[in-house]
């Protein structure tokens, strides 16, 4: 099992240097940031989970300049978007973008990408909200000619451009994992068709806990021709403020049961132990609350193994 923890980056959270050196002192596999240009005010699309939007949203920093601040600042640590909003960004930049970081990284970038849920915030950026997926899957098909080939192209009926020549190419090869994002079953399908990875919303008003539906992803891999070891599945879940990791353990020891080893290609449904699920993502942003050596500051926790990291998300009058 490896895990990573997610952070919105902003400019009272924790650095992403800091938090970087720290989970990787601590043995964790990688550090996600997720997205968002801005947030209109009007306010009219809401989000699936419901509820207002914390301060984060509106002030998250940008993930590609973050993660390269943690990926300077690391060695081994894997830095991954959480999830990109590629959709409502230019096609052959983000391209560049990533093979960037890629490179500066050494190969350590992981590219979660995600078609998103604000349709006013996808309309200023001149996204239409209705075709964005099909966007999307076309910016990934083009991306991948642009990371793999000397001379791409790509002609698509959103995504179009003639042949170019553009460097660098990824560290990795053929090119980072693409590990799609979103609720089951549709996020599947298009992790199964061109992903290299999945990340399923843990939960949704239409199905209680994602991990009832592996066993049915697993079929609907090998019925596309995939095999279901070649795209691994990162389990997003939170600490609520008043769970501790080890009750999550045990809330979740079905579900925990399917993220026990890399890739293998055992059927998930028939026992506990085996898996296919690649790592455990666990959000620093709803926090277990533990104490704190700073006055005022609201703690954070992550956890691997039996080992646990406190630290403070939000600054409390520049103490923490």
């Amino acid at each position: 099992m490896d895990f990573g923890a997610s952070m919105f980056f902003t400019d009272y959270s924790m650095s992403p240097a800091e938090l970087g050196r720290a989970l990787e002192a601590r043995g964790f596999e990688s550090v996600w940031a997720p997205e968002h240009s801005h947030i209109p005010s009007s306010r009219l699309s809401q989000p699936a989970s419901g509820g207002e939007l914390g301060k984060q949203y509106y002030d998250v920093m940008d993930p590609f300049v973050t993660l390269t601040a943690a990926a300077a600042a690391t060695r081994t640590l894997k830095v991954a978007t959480g999830v990109c909003l590629v959709i409502q960004r230019d096609t052959i930049q983000t391209a560049k973008l990533v093979a960037t970081l890629d490179q500066v990284s050494g190969g350590r970038f992981l590219f979660g990408i995600g078609g998103g849920w604000n349709q006013e915030e996808m309309a200023d950026h001149g996204t239409v909200f209705k075709t964005r997926f099909k966007r999307m899957r076309e910016q990934i098909e083009a991306m991948k000619a642009i990371w793999i080939e000397a001379e791409p192209e790509y002609h698509g009926e959103i995504v179009d451009f003639p042949k170019m020549r553009t460097w660098p190419k990824p560290a990795q090869k053929p090119h980072p994992p693409v590990i799609v994002g979103g609720a089951f079953p549709y996020s599947a399908r298009r992790a199964i068709r061109y992903g290299d990875g999945w990340v399923p919303n843990a939960g949704r008003p239409s199905y209680a806990d994602v991990t009832e539906f592996l066993p049915q992803f697993q079929q609907m891999a090998r019925d596309a021709g995939r095999d279901p070891a070649a795209i691994p599945v990162t389990k997003a879940s939170c600490l609520s403020d008043n769970q501790s990791p080890t009750g999550l353990l045990n809330d979740s020891a079905h579900s925990l049961a399917f993220l026990i080893r890399r890739r293998t290609s055992s059927a998930v449904a028939e026992s506990k132990g085996s898996a296919n699920h690649t790592r455990f993502w666990v959000s620093s942003l709803t926090t277990y609350k533990v104490s704190c050596p700073f006055s005022g500051c609201r703690p954070s926790i992550v956890r691997i193994s039996s080992s646990t990291l406190a630290y403070c998300w939000r600054k409390a009058a520049g103490s923490c």
